[in-house]
């Protein structure tokens, strides 16, 4: 029945750069039911940055920038052939993989409803999108920030219905001045739920043993680093990333 497959070769524009962003599916329902913490689970963050590791060494991308259930990942080259469909699929399929593996490693696992599951999509940019596109992002999970604060502050005094009611009315500069009121300065929230985390290469000292010397040497090499303490994203901090 091989006739009867569907195919498709759109491949991804030879000169761009390619970010994939992919998206937990229905995870609203999934926190509910691990019962993390609000507006933020740092295991729930640890989890992630673990699932950005495994793709880091499967996949070998410049960066992966993580924020709630967010991943995106900008790949340096890019793996089978450009074709946009294998792309998709198996970084979807290995997320969700590498996701509910590390969810059941707990020593109590949770009784879940459904398997988790993730989305994924293909954005192609120039080298001057790559920096909009993460500040963009950047920006979202500033917002994210803001508002999942406000709103879970707000929850201790309010139902759902006034809340909402009571969000739709406040701009930002109100939304610092509400958290600011009930003690919590938004601009000292860690940086990683204000800004996300990344992970990269950086160099680090390894330590080693020269038998024909009999000393131990220090060399250089570049090793997968989770950053939880991003800058705010800019021309600079991507050029610093090698083959970008």
């Amino acid at each position: 029945m091989k006739e009867c497959e569907i195919y498709a070769n759109l491949r991804v524009p030879c000169s761009s750069k390619v970010v994939v962003r992919a998206d937990g599916r229905n995870f609203q329902r999934l926190t509910r039911e691990l019962e993390l913490e609000k507006p933020y689970d740092e295991v729930f963050a640890k989890l992630m940055a673990s699932v950005g590791t495994d793709i880091f060494h499967e996949f070998s991308p410049v960066m992966v920038y993580i924020f709630s259930d967010e991943i995106n990942i900008l790949l340096g080259e890019i793996p089978f052939s450009g074709r946009v469909e294998k792309i998709d699929s198996v970084f979807a399929g290995f997320i969700s993989s590498s996701f509910t593996q590390k969810l059941l490693k707990n020593q109590d696992p949770p009784q879940l409803s459904r398997p988790p599951s993730f989305d994924s999509r293909i954005i192609p940019l120039s080298p001057e999108g790559v920096v909009k596109y993460f500040q963009e992002r950047q920006n979202e999970a500033w917002r994210n920030c803001l508002n999942g604060y406000a709103y879970w502050t707000l929850r201790k005094e309010y139902s759902y219905q006034k809340v909402i009611e009571i969000l739709r009315r406040l701009r930002s500069k109100d939304l610092h001045d509400l958290l600011f009121s009930r003690g919590i300065n938004i601009n000292e929230t860690p940086f990683w739920q204000r800004r996300g985390l990344g992970i990269y290469r950086r160099d680090v000292e390894v330590e080693g043993y020269n038998p024909l010397e009999e000393r131990r040497v220090v060399s250089i090499r570049k090793r997968a680093f989770v950053d939880w303490e991003l800058p705010l994203f800019d021309a600079e901090f991507f050029f610093r990333l090698k083959n970008f």
